[in-house]
């Protein structure tokens, strides 16, 4: 083996090292959205029901059911944009590992463009994150646990 051919695996050694932490983060990303996607189908299938209710119920119930379905409508809302962001997050950190991998192959230094992507990144993760808590708590707040 040259050096030259000692070099060149030396790099693409060190491309799938750099690579490796982000792939991680990547699979923590997806169990996200498997989690966020899970409850998604959770509130449609709860608001199906609820709309089926409140066409056989009387106004009483209507009104009372509407209510429901308007608290149902916000977490909709909070999960999808949840969703979203854990999404940006996902492709903004395959960027990263794109990048960083052409990096270390073709030896340029790419930091200046690494380092606002990974954290814009991480802000994108840290607002899926608290969207996905308001969405909880309206739902805590909706079914209030009972106490025997």
């Amino acid at each position: 083996m040259s050096l030259r051919d000692a070099s060149a695996v030396a790099g693409l050694s060190r491309a799938i090292q750099l690579s490796v932490a982000p792939v991680f983060l990547l699979t923590g990303i997806g169990g996200l959205l498997g989690t966020f996607t899970a409850r998604l189908s959770r509130i449609i299938d709860r608001t199906r029901l609820l709309q089926e209710a409140m066409e056989r119920g009387n106004i009483a119930q209507a009104k009372r059911l509407k209510a429901v379905l308007i608290v149902q409508r916000r977490r909709l809302f909070l999960i999808n944009r949840a969703i979203l962001c854990a999404t940006v997050t996902a492709l903004l950190v395959s960027g990263v590992v794109a990048v960083l991998f052409i990096s270390a192959v073709a030896a340029v230094d790419l930091a200046t463009i690494v380092v606002p992507v990974f954290v814009l990144a991480m802000v994108s993760l840290i607002a899926g994150l608290l969207l996905f808590l308001l969405e909880v708590q309206l739902a805590i707040s909706q079914n209030p646990p009972r106490y025997y």
